[in-house]
């Protein structure tokens, strides 16, 4: 994977990933799932000009989702928690 367009879907904006960037410098974003710890980190070290501490990866199971009578799932995606050692990224004026 070569795009960081390929790699970094976009950010996580929760309620809990806004607490945990304000209290611990933590980011959460949704990433491609066959992107590794070491492409995330290498492209977001690069995209925002930060320096990563650390990277921590989750696979995210879809919700049921229904329309009417029809059901079906939401697609799975990979989440991916990074830990700022230095600097800040504001996703208002960074994407």
């Amino acid at each position: 994977m070569s795009n960081s367009h390929d790699i970094i879907k976009g950010p996580c904006l929760t309620e809990k990933s806004a607490r945990a960037q304000e209290s611990f410098g933590k980011v959460v974003f949704k990433v491609n799932p066959k992107a590794n710890k070491i492409e995330i980190k290498q492209t977001i070290e690069k995209k925002f000009n930060v320096k990563v501490a650390s990277v921590r990866t989750a696979k995210v199971k879809g919700k049921m989702k229904r329309v009417g009578r029809h059901a079906g799932y939401a697609s799975d995606w990979k989440k991916a928690t990074v830990t700022l050692a230095e600097g800040k990224i504001n996703f208002l004026e960074d994407l």
